[in-house]
């Protein structure tokens, strides 16, 4: 489905909503609609409880929606099952978490390596993609490295790196800045915006307005609806 430009939005939610049930049924989601078109740069706020995190679950095909369709790079994701998505999410999907999640006995270079181990990503292509990635996140000095000698703000620059290795039509960042100082959080902020002026879909899910800010599009959660700001 295209957008009014002619586009195909690389995400496409439709009346998507997501109960659990119990004593009370829970409304984690309600009746979402978004479009995020290739190139954006989105962010997403609310309080605890809003809906935040199954919101990413269902954009990061680790959670199903109840009702409603999503589409992701054109694909219905509301058929497919586990392997097949687990295999759409390995393309097109990169994330990129508060925690780092950096293999400590591995190096940088084979950290972000090992992003791509479940990635359609030829293995004689491998190497010289991580030598990109390492070199577009300014860590390429530190390619032989293990994490624990890194900054903060280094093992979420490889992080980064890991999560873009395999070129994926969306960056997913979950308070990506959550570990981190204010001047950390600049430069990281800064790195995404780098990312994004060049061509990459960015997505990030926090609580702090003044990194939603640095989004050119803002939306906002309350109580499991969406909007726009």
């Amino acid at each position: 489905m295209t957008g009014v430009d002619g586009i195909e939005p690389v995400i496409a939610l439709e009346g998507v909503s997501r109960t659990f049930a119990g004593a009370v049924k829970v409304f984690a989601l309600r009746d979402v609609s978004m479009r995020v078109a290739p190139g954006d740069y989105v962010s997403i706020t609310g309080p605890s409880g809003s809906g935040k995190s199954t919101l990413l679950n269902v954009l990061g095909l680790l959670d199903r929606p109840t009702i409603g369709i999503y589409r992701l790079a054109g694909v219905d994701t509301g058929p497919l099952g586990d392997t097949a998505r687990a295999r759409l999410r390995a393309a097109e999907l990169g994330f990129v978490f508060q925690g780092f999640h950096l293999m400590a006995k591995r190096t940088v270079f084979e950290n972000v390596l090992l992003g791509m181990a479940y990635a359609p990503v030829p293995k004689a292509e491998r190497q010289e993609r991580v030598a990109a990635v390492l070199e577009q996140v300014s860590m390429t000095h530190r390619a032989a490295f293990f994490p624990a000698t890194l900054s903060g703000g280094e093992r979420q620059r490889v992080a980064v790196a890991r999560a873009l290795a395999k070129g994926p039509a969306v960056l997913l960042a979950d308070e990506p800045t959550g570990n981190l100082d204010a001047q950390t959080s600049g430069e990281v902020l800064d790195l995404f915006g780098e990312l994004n002026a060049a061509g990459q879909t960015v997505l990030v899910v926090t609580h702090d307005p003044l990194i939603a800010g640095r989004a050119a599009r803002r939306m906002a959660m309350t109580d499991g609806r969406l909007e726009e700001r």
